[in-house]
């Protein structure tokens, strides 16, 4: 009985389920993301109110001790990675817009057309990424906070994390813009697109409904290590005081707030212990998730 072949699709999946770290680094992901959500509810813990118990080291009421107010560390830090993980995630779907759009119009466009917009994409990649995002967020201090302060000031730190989220994103998208351009210089001379073109397909509908198609893996792949490259960003930017600001919380901010209490008298470990290795983990299951994509997607790169 002969059985029909798998779609690339099928195989790209069975390649992935077959590389345990990538499957492991998945379901951490999950995990973490469903606990970050649900856990500071379901303990009805205020995470911003401070008590007089600060510094408390990790006991049975505490897991992860609490910090200089006396705010309970572990829901703070589930709160950190709940934003952390959005702003992530936010800033990798702003730049898959930007970055594909761009691919795809340079690459059907060529020509003159092509030659400029890569060059706008070299022109970026010269300046510094961090110094690119903190004019941005300082910009929008300056022109924004004041307008929201008079008319909606209960929505500042939400504007402000919008804004954190959409700066990192519009830095992020390079890299993908170039992959996505690179594949369609290579798609747009195979013959199901000499065919498309023959019969009067818009270009518009080409790109859209015979180019995109056929760029969904390679553009998962660069999306899903956007993501850990996004939120060490916002873990750096917010470790200089210039990224979430009190009384949100971050692992950046977290990290920060751990490393401020370090000194030769006492060491409070706990404050930096569980944020630091929350974020390492968290990269490295993103990273292993990136990593296992591109193996399933690109298996030639593995010969």
């Amino acid at each position: 009985m002969n059985t029909a072949p798998s779609s690339p699709g099928r195989q790209a999946l069975q390649r992935f389920r077959s590389n345990r770290w990538a499957v492991a680094g998945l379901i951490f992901l999950l995990l973490a993301t469903v606990l970050s959500v649900f856990v500071p509810w379901m303990l009805a813990i205020d995470p911003n109110q401070g008590t007089d118990s600060p510094f408390t080291a990790p006991d049975g009421r505490h897991w992860m001790g609490t910090d200089i107010h006396g705010r309970d560390l572990f829901s703070r830090v589930m709160i950190g990675t709940r934003i952390s993980l959005m702003v992530g995630a936010v800033g990798a779907g702003v730049s898959l817009i930007i970055g594909v759009g761009w691919g795809l119009v340079a690459g059907w466009r060529g020509g003159r057309m092509d030659a400029w917009m890569m060059r706008s994409v070299d022109v970026l990649y010269a300046l510094p990424t961090v110094v690119w995002v903190m004019l941005t967020l300082t910009l929008f201090e300056t022109r924004c906070v004041g307008w929201l302060s008079d008319r909606w000031p209960s929505s500042i730190p939400a504007f402000r994390l919008a804004a954190m989220m959409v700066s990192l994103g519009s830095v992020s998208w390079l890299t993908m813009a170039r992959v996505v351009r690179a594949q369609v210089l290579s798609l747009r001379e195979r013959p199901f697109i000499l065919a498309a073109q023959s019969i009067g397909v818009p270009p518009v509908r080409l790109m859209l409904h015979h180019l995109l198609p056929n760029l969904v893996g390679v553009i998962l792949v660069y999306l899903t290590l956007t993501v850990p490259a996004v939120v060490l960003y916002e873990s750096f930017l917010s470790f200089l005081g210039l990224g979430i600001r009190p009384p949100q919380a971050s692992l950046g901010t977290l990290i920060a707030d751990g490393a401020s209490q370090l000194n030769p008298v006492r060491v409070r470990w706990w404050l930096l212990v569980f944020p630091a290795g929350l974020m390492a983990l968290l990269l490295a299951a993103l990273n292993a998730m990136g990593e296992g994509l591109r193996s399933a997607f690109e298996p030639r790169d593995e010969d």
